[in-house]
């Protein structure tokens, strides 16, 4: 070797003497060679790092031990049961348009002063299955039959209850939140209606109002129900708005065992109570369904809460129209009104809050927002 390196020295331009081992060859790097390496190892490290990320953004177990992508796994498959369950109920039995819009402006407007801009109502109504021109159509309707009345501000329609739209929403919903009647002193109201006082008309518009009003149908003209413990005006209201204080006998009256039958042997031909305890064990099959939902997830969002609060009032409503509300004595064993009212009464409690808080966020009237429920909203189902 340093033979070599002498005679290079000595002879720079003289060739170095071969040596015995081969001559190594010089290796050039050619870049683009390393350029599948290069990126194969860039890709593995964003995998890492985004791996890494990834475990970082997992949500961390809470106090109890309980990941919260499980209680948001339970949440959307509440959600999910809840809309299967709104949407069977819808096309299952439709309701009807205007029915609805009693239910929901007695229910939920009322409260609230009883006035809202229609493009409103339309929006509130969409997702309970009644588009535009149902809404207006039945808007109409009502506001022709003297329950509302409207007021032009350019194009928008701003509808109001009438004093006397407002009478009638007292008396139907006085009997959804009132608690079932408590014991009765065997009293009865009796009203007669001569068929020879009254034009035919006047006597059916009678006799429907008294029916919703727990009377039944002793005979021709002739109207009884259980006495309430505590009187009530609607029958007041309903002679007077129909004009008939003149013409018909209201009576307050007992029974005289001694000299004959009581009124409650009469009672299977006043009332179908075997009709209307099935309708309430339909009720309740119905919403038992979907309610256990709400209690197992509180986050369900307000206007779920209101959608399904309002189906249940309006079906709750169709029942009690066609229920006498007779007092316990005179009711056959393990009538199942009382568990429905519980039912309403427990779950309005539940999502009161949300389903105000959807609607205060969708209507609003000509000074703004929606002014706050009347005291009488709170002293519902025995006080919210």
């Amino acid at each position: 070797m340093l033979s070599k390196l002498a005679a290079s020295r000595k002879f720079p331009n003289r060739p170095a003497p071969p040596s015995s081992s081969p001559p190594t060859r010089p290796r050039h790097i050619v870049v683009e060679d390393l350029l599948p390496v290069l990126r194969a190892q860039w890709f593995n490290i964003l995998w890492m790092v985004a791996r890494e990320s990834s475990k970082s953004a997992l949500p961390q177990p809470d106090a109890f031990g309980a990941g919260v992508s499980r209680s948001d796994g339970r949440r959307r498959a509440s959600h999910a049961a809840i809309d299967r369950w709104t949407r069977r109920e819808l096309s299952r039995a439709p309701p009807k348009a205007k029915s609805l819009v009693v239910t929901v402006w007695g229910d939920a407007i009322a409260p609230h002063g009883g006035a809202v801009w229609l493009s409103g109502l339309i929006r509130l109504l969409s997702p309970l299955g009644l588009n535009e021109r149902l809404v207006r159509t039945s808007v109409y309707r009502l506001a022709r039959e003297g329950w509302l009345e409207s007021q032009q501000d350019g194009r928008r329609s701003l509808y109001r209850l009438t004093p006397l739209g407002l009478t009638r929403f007292e008396h139907a919903y006085r009997r959804i939140y009132a608690p079932p009647p408590a014991a009765w002193d065997g009293t009865w109201d009796i009203v007669l209606a001569p068929s020879a006082a009254l034009a035919a008309k006047t006597r059916s518009e009678l006799r429907q109002e008294l029916l919703w009003e727990g009377f039944g149908a002793l005979g021709p003209g002739v109207f009884v129900r259980p006495a309430a413990a505590t009187a009530t005006p609607a029958l007041a209201d309903i002679l007077e708005e129909l004009k008939l204080q003149q013409r018909v006998v209201v009576l307050s009256a007992r029974d005289a065992p001694h000299l004959g039958a009581s009124l409650q042997a009469f009672r299977g031909g006043c009332w179908n109570l075997a009709e209307i305890a099935a309708e309430y064990r339909r009720f309740l099959a119905r919403f038992e369904a979907v309610i256990p939902h709400f209690r197992r997830d509180g986050g369900v969002d307000p206007e779920r809460c209101f959608v399904v609060r309002s189906l249940l009032i309006h079906a709750f409503r169709r029942v009690t129209l066609h229920d006498p509300q007779l007092p316990a004595a005179l009711l056959p064993q393990r009538w199942p009104a009382g568990s429905a009212y519980a039912l309403c009464r427990d779950f309005y409690r539940l999502t009161q809050r949300s389903a105000e808080q959807h609607l205060l966020s969708t209507l609003e009237t000509r000074t703004g927002t929606l002014p706050p429920a009347a005291a009488y909203f709170y002293a519902r189902f025995g006080g919210l």
